[in-house]
């Protein structure tokens, strides 16, 4: 599998994010390493555990995350729960459940993706 060929599984933008990291060797090196990002699971703890900050937190570095590497499909998702739970303390607000869910869905998409893409590149 090719690193634009995971791009399209994923829904990712591979044009866009050329242009960001200017090669294609910082594009395989840093997808790869999404692999290991925390930050979806500070996410589902942070709504586990009914702390709007910390899921706040958590879902604000996943979407600048995602954006930088243009994962698109998650971005969206992730971004949509960024404004839902920006606001600081307090309640987990409706929605923010449903959110989540979509935001699982795509992180899966994605990691299985880029987990192929990995094991094509023995990396």
């Amino acid at each position: 599998m090719t690193v634009q060929e995971c791009y399209e599984k994923m829904g990712g933008d591979f044009n866009d994010v050329v242009k960001r990291l200017m090669t294609e060797s910082l594009v395989k090196r840093f997808v790869v390493k999404f692999l290991k990002d925390d930050s979806y699971q500070n996410l589902c703890e942070g709504m586990k555990a009914e702390n709007r900050e910390e899921a706040f937190r958590a879902a604000h570095t996943l979407k600048g995350v995602c954006q930088n590497l243009g994962l698109k499909r998650l971005s969206i998702p992730t971004e949509e729960l960024t404004e839902l739970l920006r606001g600081g303390a307090g309640e987990i607000p409706q929605g923010a459940e449903l959110l989540l869910e979509k935001v699982t869905q795509a992180y899966q998409e994605t990691i299985e993706a880029i987990q192929e893409f990995a094991d094509s590149e023995g990396m």
